[in-house]
């Protein structure tokens, strides 16, 4: 019997530039049934994206990062690039302005648990994109 993931098995892309913080997030999304990619800003996220956005479903991100750009600014391009992928924007520090999230993205502060990231998931992915685990 083998560990590996069934091919259908969605993608989420996690963004952080702490690494236990990015760790912890990707553990959280593998427990709910998601294979991960990584990034630790936003250039390297865009990339990521821009070679693998068939694969992914789900991009989490936080806000403040080093580079060029921020999850604010990652959020608004993949939501305009790749519509299908759901976004979660984190952050302990900053809260979102009038025009910093795109439309149908979730915000949610740090600390976050496993249980309100899931329940963030179940409500924002179509029933197509859940992983097995976010299924009712």
């Amino acid at each position: 019997m083998t560990d590996a993931p069934a091919p259908s098995t969605p993608y989420a892309l996690v963004v952080d530039d702490d690494g236990l913080i990015r760790m912890d997030a990707m553990d959280m999304l593998e427990d709910a049934g998601f294979r991960t990619f990584e990034a630790s800003d936003g250039d390297t996220a865009l990339a990521l994206l821009t070679r693998n956005h068939a694969l992914i479903v789900l991009l989490f991100t936080d806000v403040q990062m080093p580079g060029s750009r921020d999850g604010f600014a990652v959020a608004r391009e993949t939501a305009r690039q790749w519509p299908h992928i759901a976004i979660v924007v984190a952050s302990g520090q900053v809260q979102p302005g009038p025009d910093d999230m795109p439309d149908g993205a979730r915000f949610i502060g740090k600390p976050f648990t496993a249980d309100m990231v899931h329940d963030h998931l179940k409500e924002i992915l179509p029933d197509g994109q859940k992983p097995e685990p976010l299924r009712d």
